[in-house]
């Protein structure tokens, strides 16, 4: 077990999303995951039917209280839920794991559209956790509410990306789930240049909690060593096919197999 990464977000009851996806991917790569949850949700394949937020005093004090014992060699931030939180989670964290890389999942909406952020949360955001980010994760319509631009292109998510590094993160990674055609690109923006890693899209409807499991197999892998271009590599490479082998639970959008790297062996 190597790369210890602590993560700050939500709880999905579904097993989908959030903190259930986060220590699952992370545990599945090898990783040692630990948490601070921000709120509790009732949801399931179909749809968010509740949400109850933690106070924010005690998110900064799983914070502080994990961290001062078992330190962290990467964070991951997904659900925030609203400004009071995001402020004391960024206060702690800049305590705690200043030195360490900062992977911000600017989780807004879920997959079936519900509202994950407060409407006035999206200042806070940018500007304690996407201007403090090594990578920020956003989608496409994520990435239009941080910038205030159309994102509907790959081009229009290269120029996202580049609004985002002059909000202050050191690098963004633009998801293309949500554009028209067969085939998927994701824009990586770094200081130095922009990749864009093409797909061919997959017929399904379990996708489930793809951002939040994207955002922690690469905090994994900067977590572990790994530059930032081979760490989105390999967390493609993980998504893809736990996509691709989604186990078909639900009547909505599916979970993935976050344990396709696990192998059964005969006792």
């Amino acid at each position: 077990m190597q790369g210890r990464v602590f993560v700050v977000a939500g709880s999905d009851s579904g097993g989908g999303a959030g903190i259930q996806a986060d220590i699952k991917t992370i545990t599945a790569l090898g990783g040692f995951a630990m948490t601070a949850v921000t709120a509790l949700t009732a949801q399931n394949s179909l749809a968010v039917a509740n949400v109850h937020k933690a106070p924010p005093e005690f998110v900064a004090e799983q914070i502080r209280v994990t961290l001062e014992d078992l330190g962290c060699d990467a964070v991951k931030t997904g659900m925030m839920a609203d400004a009071p939180i995001i402020e004391a989670a960024a206060d702690a964290l800049e305590e705690m794991a200043s030195g360490v890389p900062w992977v911000i999942d600017p989780v807004m909406v879920s997959t079936g559209r519900d509202r994950l952020l407060d409407e006035d949360a999206a200042s806070s955001l940018a500007t304690r956790l996407v201007a403090r980010a090594t990578l920020v994760t956003p989608n496409m319509a994520e990435a239009e509410v941080l910038t205030g631009r159309s994102v509907t292109t790959p081009d229009e998510m290269a120029d996202a990306g580049k609004a985002l590094l002059d909000m202050g993160a050191g690098a963004a990674l633009v998801t293309g789930g949500h554009l028209d055609g067969d085939t998927l690109s994701d824009v990586l923006v770094r200081p130095d240049g922009v990749d864009r890693y093409d797909g061919p899209r997959l017929d399904t409807r379990h996708t489930h909690g793809t951002g939040c499991t994207l955002a922690s197999a690469i905090a994994t892998g900067l977590a572990q060593g790994l530059d930032l271009s081979d760490a989105v590599v390999r967390a493609r490479g993980y998504v893809v096919e736990a996509i691709r082998s989604a186990p078909g639970f639900g009547g909505g959008h599916g979970p993935l197999n976050h344990a396709h790297t696990v192998r059964q062996t005969d006792s």
